[in-house]
């Protein structure tokens, strides 16, 4: 299960699948050293977007697997 306090980094090894969506929200940096040390939530708030929403997103893609 991804949670917004897991890295990118643990993420993408969770589930690639995730990649396009972490992308479409304007992170196009996943392989970058920060990818690594950072939460999903302080990524998307670097970003400017509301981590509660991205995950959003992620939970639906999960679910339609």
């Amino acid at each position: 299960m991804i949670t917004k306090d897991m890295t990118i980094g643990e993420i993408l090894r969770a589930d690639q699948g995730v990649a396009p969506i972490l992308l479409e929200a304007g992170m196009h940096c996943l392989g970058c050293p920060s990818a690594q040390g950072e939460s999903l939530a302080e990524a998307a708030m670097v970003h400017g977007i509301n981590p509660d929403e991205l995950m959003a997103k992620i939970e639906a893609y999960e679910a339609s697997k």
